[in-house]
């Protein structure tokens, strides 16, 4: 089992800035993907973006050049640097993870709520 803490959201103004972290514990020996998603109220869950053990970054258009996805792995620890935020980024994120490419189960956190005032 994995669990996953997010951490990081807050009350920012339009243009500004935070950083999402979430951390993995539990019986797993590495994670294969880890990522993020959001759900803005009375919105479906959408991706946010994701990273893979090996490199590979997918991002969603609508945070193309403003979000960066990186990882530790020692840390087992993804994080979501968010820049220039705007109003539509509000938001609960959640991270999720999955421990090799070919599982079926996914793993989520239980969100961070990131409000972006105008």
């Amino acid at each position: 089992q994995v669990q996953l803490v997010e951490s990081g959201g807050g009350l920012v103004q339009s243009g500004g800035s935070l950083r999402l972290s979430c951390v993995a514990s539990g019986s797993f020996y590495g994670l294969y993907l880890m990522g993020w998603y959001r759900q803005a109220p009375g919105k479906q869950r959408e991706l946010v973006a994701y990273m893979t053990s090996d490199g590979i970054i997918n991002y969603d258009d609508s945070v193309k050049g403003r979000f960066t996805i990186s990882r530790d792995n020692a840390k087992n620890t993804v994080y979501l640097q968010m820049n220039s935020l705007k109003p539509e980024d509000t938001a609960d994120y959640y991270c999720n993870a999955k421990q090799t490419i070919f599982s079926a189960m996914l793993f989520w956190g239980k969100g961070t709520l990131v409000t972006v005032s105008s």
